[in-house]
């Protein structure tokens, strides 16, 4: 219900609006410069006049009245416009009754007669700046002030007037449309704004037109929307376009602003057009003596497409040398590059016939209509001759000769031949680089290779050497091959032993026991079936000492036959040992085994195999002799820094015999009797005790003279001319310069003459009479016991008396 309620407010306010609106409308076009509207009756609240006590007051009918407020923006008269009245019933004209004015732009732009009420307008407004003013206005007592009506707020609207052009806030644009799009396809958008009120009249209405890009592009009135005009617009003939659209308010009428803003249409591409060779043959050409995998030659077909609609791919699809080429594509470059599959021979086949086709990888079926997209071209290779060097009938030889044969034995044969028409003969030769000592020769004309020297397998088994062939006449063409040369073994090395023919055997050794295992290594090569066979030499069968046994499996095992045995009585036995092999022709030779005889422990570990016992040296370890030499020396290095460090220290500037009493404060404890005790102090004391010894020598200075000390003088002890002895002191200190640099405090237990506080000294009050009291020194604390003790004692002991 409510809602309802509210809805039916709000028609009602926007009708009384559009009323007013439609009549200020209608009186501006009559030219009348004010605004008049239907009068509007108020009743803002009760007006209660204050009366005398008692008296009955009367509810008066007011309210204010005011005309519908309108300025026409961008006026330029003479004088202030009238902006409208304010008037209130309470007012009955006779001058009593003041017009306030406040809110946005009171006082400023708008002014009011506080008398009339009328509202002028002062300066010039304008609407795209601020469309309406909100203003309170008060009637108010001239006299007193006191408000008649409570504060009403009122609407200043701004009425416009066209005065603002369409403009494009976001050109230039940049559209993009495929080529041969169908005619309206939609390209983009464009839109203007224009600062007008779009509520009142047609300044805000804008109507869009083409002026240029015609008949390619045409634009839609009132969207803004730009769309095709012709059909097939090739992209490849015109890429780029630039279109001019206008757009003009006041529905497009004579009159009205306009603006203009610059579209820039790129056509992007489609695959619509094939790929195309440039020429139906291609010829290439190839020397036979280039490597499989190496460019024979290249070739391109055209494609006006662009990125993925101009991808070129390139195949072979026939020809007789399908096996013998390949074309691969150069993305980057778009190219067909044809390359070598396997070698050729000029003698063998010099031309070869290719078939080649061109493709798009990706057809646009909209345009499948215009195509095949592809294309296809013949590729003529010829093979050219060139000099080839002698090719040799295997690529590599291995022959086989025995060692120890005599110079001039065959090791096998090579051959090589010109593949070239001519059929040049070749020279053969061995490269001396890969036969440095020259063990073999070879025939230059047959390709005989022989020994030059007898050859030792033992020393170098195989022999790798290269062998050229070199055409005689043309370009001298020379050919490699290897030549492996194996050197057959003959049994021309008798065995050996293969460890040293030293063994270790403690004395204690039992009878029976193994000493040493043997084994026995042959330079020559060994076969399956070699073996090994030992035995002890004919004349040392006899010992009596060791036996062998020959395990036949090329090893023999030494025994012990007896016990006993002693360094001191023989230290070192020789055993002479016979090694044969079964080759053809069977070799011996004979070994000396040396078995030495060593003092071992409890666990059979060798000790020693001197005849002497080893004695270990007695006394201290080598440890403790390195650490008492380390504490000796370290006490060395502590003695030398205390010697540098006292050698260091600075000796005083002045040599004292005895100390200077002069550095002391001598304090006495007595006073003077006052001027007449003469007795109490011996002045004597003051004297420089150290001036009996002569003047003090000083280190830091050296005088340039000894000036004489002036004759001082010298007052008894009696003597009361203590100033004249002070000042004589003083005198003769500033002018010693053998006085020391420092200075020295002296203190004189002297009062001087006349005072008027009389003596101070407490000697004299030992003789005298007194009768002062001392017994509050006991009460004083620890620091007054000795005054108390010597005062305080004779006074309790004289009143005892």
């Amino acid at each position: 219900m409510w809602e309802g309620l509210g809805l039916q407010v709000v028609l009602i306010w926007l009708g009384i609006g559009l009323c007013s609106h439609a009549l200020t409308a209608l009186e501006h076009a009559q030219g009348n410069v004010h605004n008049h509207a239907h009068r509007w009756q108020l009743s803002l609240h009760r007006h209660r006049e204050r009366g005398k006590v008692g008296q009955v007051l009367h509810r008066s009918k007011r309210g204010w009245v005011w005309n519908q407020f309108f300025v026409i923006e961008e006026y330029t008269g003479p004088e202030p416009v009238l902006v409208g009245r304010l008037h209130s019933d309470v007012d009955s004209g006779d001058g009593n009754i003041k017009y306030i004015l406040s809110g946005e732009g009171a006082g400023t732009i708008f002014v009011i007669d506080d008398k009339t009420g009328n509202i002028h307008a002062t300066k010039t407004l304008d609407r795209e700046e601020q469309a309406q003013y909100t203003l309170i206005a008060q009637a108010v007592a001239r006299d007193t002030g006191r408000p008649l009506e409570p504060p009403s707020q009122f609407v200043v609207k701004v009425q416009d007037i066209n005065d603002n052009p369409p403009e494009f806030l976001h050109g230039p644009y940049h559209g993009r449309v495929p080529e041969m799009s169908n005619v309206g396809t939609s390209v983009m958008q464009v839109t203007a704004t224009d600062a007008d009120d779009p509520t009142y009249g047609n300044s805000a209405m804008l109507v869009y037109s083409i002026l240029q890009g015609q008949p390619y592009f045409s634009v839609e009135p009132q969207t803004g929307i730009i769309r095709t005009a012709l059909p097939n617009m090739d992209r490849e003939a015109r890429q780029e376009y630039d279109v001019v659209i206008q757009a003009k308010d006041m529905g497009g009428h004579m009159g009205g602003l306009s603006g203009t803003t610059e579209v820039k249409i790129i056509l992007t591409d489609v695959n619509d057009n094939p790929p195309k060779f440039l020429q139906s043959v291609y010829v290439m050409s190839v020397s036979e003596d280039k490597a499989p995998g190496e460019e024979v030659g290249k070739l391109k077909a055209r494609d006006p497409d662009i990125g993925e609609n101009g991808l070129i791919t390139y195949r072979l699809t026939e020809g007789d040398g399908m096996g013998i080429f390949e074309i691969v594509t150069d993305l980057e470059r778009q190219e067909g590059i044809v390359r070598l599959k396997k070698s050729l021979d000029f003698e063998a086949k010099r031309a070869y016939t290719l078939r080649v086709e061109a493709f798009n990888e990706y057809v646009d079926p909209r345009f499948i209509t215009l195509g095949p997209f592809k294309d296809s071209a013949t590729i003529k290779v010829m093979v050219e001759d060139v000099d080839e060097p002698p090719a040799f009938t295997s690529p590599m030889y291995s022959f086989e000769v025995e060692e120890n044969a005599p110079p001039g034995i065959v090791v096998g044969r090579v051959h090589a031949k010109d593949t070239d028409i001519a059929n040049n003969p070749t020279r053969y030769m061995i490269r001396r680089y890969t036969d440095l000592e020259e063990f073999f020769s070879i025939d230059p004309e047959d390709g005989i290779i022989r020994t030059t020297r007898p050859l030792d397998r033992e020393s170098l088994p195989w022999h790798n050497i290269s062998v050229s062939a070199v055409e005689i006449g043309g370009h001298h063409q020379d050919a490699k091959v290897r030549v492996n040369i194996r050197v057959k073994d003959i049994n021309d090395n008798a065995p050996e032993l293969t460890s040293q023919n030293e063994v270790l055997m403690c004395e204690s050794v039992t009878p029976g026991k193994v000493v040493d295992t043997l084994s026995a290594v042959d330079k020559d090569e060994m076969g399956p079936q070699q073996q090994f066979h030992f035995s002890i030499a004919p004349g040392a069968i006899g010992n009596q000492n060791f036996s062998l046994k020959d395990n036949q499996d090329g090893t023999a095992s030494i025994y012990v036959t007896r016990k006993g045995f002693s360094r001191i009585t023989q230290d070192v036995y020789l055993l002479p040992i016979v090694i044969s092999d079964n080759g053809s022709p069977p070799l011996s030779s004979t070994n000396t085994l040396l078995v030495r005889v060593c003092g071992c422990d409890s666990r059979d570990a060798v000790l020693s195999c001197n005849v002497e016992p080893y004695i270990l040296p007695a006394g201290l370890s080598t440890g403790a002799l390195i650490a008492i030499l380390a504490c000796i020396v370290i006490l060395l290095a502590i003695v030398v820094l205390f010697v540098a460090l006292r050698r260091q220290k600075k000796e005083p500037l002045i040599v004292f015999k005895e100390e200077d009493v002069r550095e002391n404060i001598i304090t006495y404890d007595d006073e003077g009797g006052g001027e007449e005790d003469t007795e109490a102090f011996d002045i004597a004391t003051l004297k420089n005790p150290d001036r009996a010894s002569g003047i003090l020598p000083r280190k830091d200075i050296k005088p340039d003279m000894q000036q004489p000390l002036q004759q001082r003088l010298q007052p008894g002890a009696t003597s009361a001319d203590v100033d004249r002895f002070i000042a004589s002191r003083v005198l003769e200190a500033d002018n010693d310069p053998a006085a020391p640099p420092y200075d020295s405090i002296q203190v004189y237990g002297y009062e001087g003459r006349g005072s008027v506080a009389g003596s101070l000294s407490s000697l004299e009050t030992v003789t005298t009479d007194s009768d002062l009291n001392y017994h509050y020194l006991q009460s004083w604390g620890p620091r007054f016991k000795k005054l108390a003790d010597l005062y305080g004692t004779k006074d309790s002991v004289n009143d005892s008396s």
